[in-house]
């Protein structure tokens, strides 16, 4: 099951719905992850040892979470030195 590419697809669609719940860039990076590895499953030939290898799509996975989440963060992070910053409360009005 988690050596065919539309399993890895579905993953990919369920956490970006969850990331507009819940926005962060968190569930999209690993939504990224998840569609990578499904589109490198599609494109791989099934001869190659790896691709039937559910601990190493796994490695792969969160490899490619982690690279996506962390150019999300550096896209559209906060810059250096920058700090968020209140002015008003929602509540004193």
């Amino acid at each position: 099951m988690l050596v065919t590419p539309w399993f890895w697809f579905a993953a990919a669609l369920i956490l970006g719905f969850v990331e507009m719940l819940a926005p962060g860039y968190i569930f999209l990076g690993i939504a990224i992850g998840a569609g990578l590895v499904g589109g490198m499953l599609l494109v791989t030939p099934a001869e190659l040892g790896w691709t039937q290898s559910v601990p190493i799509l796994c490695l792969i996975f969160a490899v490619l979470s982690l690279i996506s989440w962390l150019a999300l963060r550096r896209i559209f992070g906060l810059r250096q030195g920058q700090v968020k910053t209140f002015d008003h409360d929602i509540n004193e009005d």
